[in-house]
């Protein structure tokens, strides 16, 4: 049996949106967002999908794309949390 590649239709990185982090392919809604709803939040993909008007498929996506680059992304969602809180720290 002969392996297919996994279809990357669902997820877009361009530096040009979203300062170039993943994000559902066609919005602007960053994969770490629908982690965080679906993670820290406990909202259903489902719930998300309807929510958002984002298609089922790409928010399951969003979290399997999490799954297999989460270091990095944990490791941006980080650096962005500490610059705002340096931001709010200067006002």
């Amino acid at each position: 049996m002969r392996l297919q590649p996994i279809s990357t239709e669902h997820i877009a990185i361009d530096p040009d949106y979203c300062c170039g982090k993943p994000r559902i392919a066609g919005t602007r809604m960053p994969v770490a967002t629908i982690t965080k709803l679906y993670l820290e939040m406990g909202e259903s993909l489902e719930d998300i999908a309807q929510e958002y008007d984002l298609p089922l498929a790409s928010v399951y996506a969003a979290i399997a794309y999490y799954y297999d680059h989460r270091e990095e992304i944990d490791r941006h969602t980080a650096e962005s949390e500490a610059y705002v809180a340096q931001m709010k720290r200067n006002k």
